[in-house]
């Protein structure tokens, strides 16, 4: 009997002080970003001081779905809004952005893409970025999307 009571009083003690977290993980979407059925807009993952911010591929869309801009920059613009939309929803913005990878249809725009990103992101200590040029995106008016990952302190 004094085993038993032993260790049921164990069992209670360490459910009692066990660690009770939530998953390190987690979803979320910016209702002013257009948002696609069976994909995440973006994934925190807390690193303890802070928390790493993962951005799915953004496109110039509106949140009804529709495109603004015909030009890469005004597309440009379109897109780091909507990212900075969804690192708001973490308490963060586009300076707290460490990695671009950036899919164009016309690398000679780069220049005129850069001009934009340069309003978005912190110019001390750029992101390190990957620049490709892809034949087509998902739609053939679309000329950019934009994946971003960043990194904000926990408050």
């Amino acid at each position: 009997m004094k085993k038993i009571l032993v260790l049921a009083c164990t069992v209670i003690f360490l459910f009692s002080f066990s660690q009770k977290t939530m998953s390190p993980v987690e979803y979320k979407s910016s209702p002013k970003v257009f948002s696609i059925k069976g994909l995440s807009q973006s994934v925190s993952i807390d690193c303890g001081s802070s928390k790493m911010i993962l951005l799915s591929g953004q496109v110039p869309l509106d949140p009804e779905g529709n495109l603004l801009g015909n030009t890469i920059e005004e597309q440009t613009h379109q897109v780091f809004k909507n990212i900075e939309n969804i690192l708001k929803e973490y308490g963060g913005t586009g300076k707290d952005i460490i990695k671009l990878g950036i899919f164009t249809t016309d690398i000679k725009k780069t220049p005129d893409f850069r001009k934009v990103r340069d309003l978005y992101v912190n110019l001390q200590n750029p992101p390190v970025s990957s620049l490709v040029e892809v034949s087509r995106l998902f739609r053939d008016d679309v000329l950019i999307e934009i994946e971003a990952t960043a990194v904000i302190k926990n408050k």
